[in-house]
């Protein structure tokens, strides 16, 4: 079976810890020891193999998004020899190998921004994926994410009642309406990705920073309002005034030093 190669060192179970922490993922699923994805209309197994991650089936449709999917546009090596902060440096050594994976998906991206809004994370997969088996097709095991034409027809109350609040149903709505505009925006500089994005109604700076960091993989992006992140700051470096300034420090890799904080608060 191909064999993507990834630069070492590299930890599979390290990097998809994400696709485990907060409940079962339909879209991504792990799964003895694998990873399972609907990859151009084909359920696609990852797994780690040596060098890199074994890919089954695999041809060139297949190719580019496994290559998103596991992150390999994330200079891992540039930033692990570029820190400097003595704080990054062991959390780094104590998270050898991770490299974090990425939305591939525009749509995915901002439904799953829009879907974590002011709840738990573990509620937030809930939730998508009943909209995800409600809206998305099923592919072997698992399900492809569903495409933005598929809400065309739809009206608010079908999201809400998937646990969607109204407010966040006419959110994915708009953005499922936007979705041409908003998957054109990878060629924009980060600030006008955020104006962007934050130009519709129910996204805001937040949603954009991850957008930036998760789905563009933009090396500055510090999404600073996150919780999450917030709490791994004050864990690892005590009380910081301002995050968003703080994150400064990591530059030019403050979207690594996020992924590494958040995973190093959730599996220390």
């Amino acid at each position: 079976m191909p064999t993507l190669r990834i630069p070492g060192p590299y930890d599979f179970a390290l990097s998809s810890e994400r696709f485990r922490a907060f409940g079962a993922d339909v879209v991504t699923a792990s799964r003895d020891g694998g990873l399972h994805r609907a990859i151009a209309g084909r359920e696609v197994r990852l797994e780690p193999a040596r060098g890199g991650v074994r890919v089954e089936p695999f041809d060139a449709a297949i190719e580019p998004v496994a290559r998103r999917l596991l992150g390999l546009e994330h200079d891992v090596n540039a930033f692990r020899a570029s820190i400097g902060d003595p704080v990054l440096r062991e959390l780094e050594r104590a998270l050898r190998g991770f490299r974090p994976m990425v939305v591939p998906d525009p749509f995915e991206m901002l439904v799953g921004s829009i879907a974590a809004q002011q709840v738990s994370l573990f509620a937030a997969t809930a939730i998508r994926n009943r909209f995800v088996e409600r809206f998305g097709e099923r592919v072997g095991t698992v399900y492809a994410f569903p495409r933005a034409e598929s809400l065309a027809a739809a009206a608010p109350e079908e999201l809400t009642v998937l646990g969607f609040s109204r407010r966040k149903a006419e959110t994915v709505l708009a953005v499922a309406r936007e979705l041409p505009e908003l998957a054109a925006l990878e060629t924009l500089p980060d600030e006008d990705v955020r104006v962007r994005v934050t130009r519709v109604r129910g996204l805001g700076e937040w949603t954009a920073d991850w957008f930036l960091a998760r789905h563009l993989v933009r090396p500055r992006a510090w999404p600073s309002g996150d919780l999450a992140l917030r709490k791994a700051v004050s864990a690892f470096y005590g009380d910081v005034d301002d995050v968003r300034a703080f994150g400064r420090r990591f530059g030019p890799f403050e979207n690594l030093a996020a992924h590494y904080l958040l995973v190093g608060l959730r599996v220390r």
